[in-house]
This record gives structure tokens, sequence and C-alpha cells, in this order.
């Protein structure tokens, strides 16, 4: 995929999750680091019924560029919904669960991307969003 499709995807994923009031957003670049993955995105919800909505809405917003998830798990419960669109990956997560399972520790050497610099080269800290995904 190229680097400006991808731009415009991630930058489709963060702001209709910041548009359903996502908390921290985070796009983890992991292109180099794993083979399954290129970005994850990560946010969290306030509720199980936030983070529900947030990922319901992300299916419904992408769905008109043609973008659909090719594999979802964890919507019924709404703690940690996966969104797997093969390129990138979204994890909506409650915030418990965020912080048990620390994602953006565990991928510590991923380099931290706004949105409108994923697919990019490397940056530092991200601005107002953060996406990340994954290659499957």
């Amino acid at each position: 995929m190229s680097s400006i499709r991808m731009k415009t995807e991630l930058s489709q994923v963060v702001d209709a999750l910041v548009d359903r009031k996502a908390v921290d957003p985070v796009v983890l670049d992991l292109r180099g680091l794993c083979t399954a993955t290129d970005y994850f995105v990560i946010v969290s919800g306030t509720s199980d019924a936030h983070v529900r909505g947030m990922a319901d809405h992300l299916v419904t917003a992408l769905a008109p560029a043609g973008l659909k998830p090719h594999h979802v798990e964890g919507l019924a419960q709404g703690r940690w919904v996966l969104l797997d669109y093969v390129d990138f990956v979204v994890h909506v997560f409650h915030p418990e669960l965020r912080d048990f399972y620390q994602l953006e520790r565990l991928w510590g050497d991923a380099p931290v991307v706004a949105a409108g610099e994923a697919g990019g080269t490397a940056g530092g800290a991200g601005g107002a969003g953060g996406a990340g995904g994954a290659k499957g």
C-alpha cells in the first residue's frame, strides 16, 4: 500500500475515533519490528458501552471508503475491541485493560507517529492522534 494511502486511512481512523471522544489516541509504527503488522491504533473509551460505540462507529465510518475489517474480536464484551484491517490494527480499550496490557510499553521500540505522519518516516511523539496497524 502506498504511503499516501496509508496516511489517509490512518487519518480517517483517528478522526472517526476522536469524533466519538476517544481518549489518548496513539499510532505506533511497527514496520520493521513485526512481520504481522504495520501500525497499531490504540485508544481508550470511558466505559464498555463507549468502547463498543467507538468500534461500531469506526466500522461504519470506514465502510464507504471500501475498508472493512478482516477480523473483529471483543465487540460483544466492550472491554477490548480489536479491529484487524490487515495493514493496521485498531485496539479500542476500556481504560483498566489498556493499563493492564500496556501495548505502548510492550511495543516501546515502535515510533509513535501522529496520524498525519503515519505512513511516512519514523517520527517522535505524535500530536493529536494515534493509530496503529497490523498486516496479517
